[in-house]
């Protein structure tokens, strides 16, 4: 009934490092992503949970606006996933006069979040056909 984005953009963490962190809580109630992304040891975890944060916050902004009722206990984590933003190219001296690129890399990273009735109507099921 109720589904909320938030997005972050251009956040210094690796791609790499920021799916690591996104596939622990795909899937999962929100408050329960929340719990594990407290916890997790990864730097990424962080502005990950504010995002989580972020998008509980906007499902009850627009729960409030619509006028409906919101129980965050139903809301789970329907999709979560990392893209690659830009990257900030930098030299490093290195011996004899050559230098080192050092590429520090960006994320833009989307949280959806869902009441299970949205998850089940996002979800198609393909059936094959001869």
């Amino acid at each position: 009934m109720v589904e909320s984005i938030a997005r972050v953009r251009h956040i210094r963490v690796t791609p790499q490092k920021a799916r690591r962190v996104v596939n622990l809580i795909r899937g999962r109630q929100a408050q329960e992503a929340l719990a594990i992304l407290k916890f997790a040891q990864q730097g990424a975890s962080e502005p990950i949970y504010k995002l989580v944060a972020s998008a509980v916050a906007n499902a009850r902004v627009k729960a409030d606006a619509a006028n409906t009722f919101l129980d965050e206990q139903d809301l789970y984590v329907a999709q979560a996933y990392v893209d690659e933003g830009t990257t900030l190219k930098r030299f490093q001296p290195r011996a004899q006069g050559r230098a080192f690129r050092i590429n520090k890399r960006t994320s833009h990273i989307t949280v959806v979040l869902a009441t299970p009735d949205e998850v089940v109507v996002g979800r198609t099921s393909k059936k094959a056909s001869n």
